[in-house]
């Protein structure tokens, strides 16, 4: 949390995100918890949420062109969840920038993903308030280019048990069968250990995981790793 100045938030704004607020009260709600006294930031981060949402599909639609809907639902979900956002968050330092309750200060509330996130996405939406959609897009494009840049593969955002459904019904072979070998711990705490077998290709892997699911998901990847060991 910073030490209130005369010229906060504005010299935040100029020096970490070049910009140059009309309205700095906007940006003082945007930067204030709601576990702080005054305005807070909720109702700025739910319009910020939405700005963002349709800042990064133009991104995303624009780089993608390719990418049906699911695929470029997948991505930009991949970047607007709260661990993204809050690194994004950190590297601009607005946690240092927060205010906060005295509870949040003492459980560290300047470092948590939620909190960083939502204030990220509040910045975002006194921005829109500020100067409109195109310096909120000027901002976004700014925060998020190298992160959109260095998004994977569209097919690589699925889970394993999808992709490796797709392989197969693309190369005309049946689909995978996946077979619980144990169970084992108590109820509370159990551990899970499957087989997935795809006899088309001479192919088995075991994977374990807290669940079923989990374990499935664990050995459908390692069919896809033989896979392309042997493709490699």
């Amino acid at each position: 949390m910073s030490v209130m100045r005369a010229d906060w938030p504005a010299r935040w704004l100029r020096e970490r995100l070049a910009y140059e607020p009309r309205e700095p009260s906007l940006f003082t709600a945007a930067l204030t918890h709601r576990s702080a006294s005054g305005r807070n930031n909720e109702r700025l981060e739910f319009l910020g949420d939405a700005v963002l949402n349709l800042l990064i599909a133009e991104l995303l639609y624009a780089r993608f062109p390719d990418c049906a809907e699911g695929e470029l639902s997948r991505l930009r979900a991949s970047l607007v969840s709260a661990e993204p956002l809050a690194t994004i968050a950190q590297s601009i330092s607005l946690g240092d920038e927060l205010q906060l309750g005295s509870g949040e200060l003492k459980t560290g509330g300047f470092r948590r993903q939620s909190i960083l996130a939502d204030a990220l996405e509040a910045v975002i939406g006194a921005v829109y308030l500020d100067q409109g959609l195109e310096a909120a897009r000027t901002l976004v494009v700014r925060l998020c280019a190298v992160h959109v840049a260095s998004l994977p593969r569209p097919e690589e955002l699925k889970d394993p048990k999808t992709r490796l459904q797709e392989h197969l019904q693309a190369r005309g072979h049946g689909l995978p069968s996946y077979m619980v070998e144990s169970v084992q711990g108590e109820a509370h705490a159990q551990h899970f250990s499957v087989r997935c077998e795809v006899p088309q290709l001479g192919l088995s892997a075991a994977g374990e995981g807290s669940s079923r699911r989990r374990a499935e998901q664990d050995a459908a990847q390692r069919i896809l790793r033989q896979i392309d060991e042997a493709m490699a």
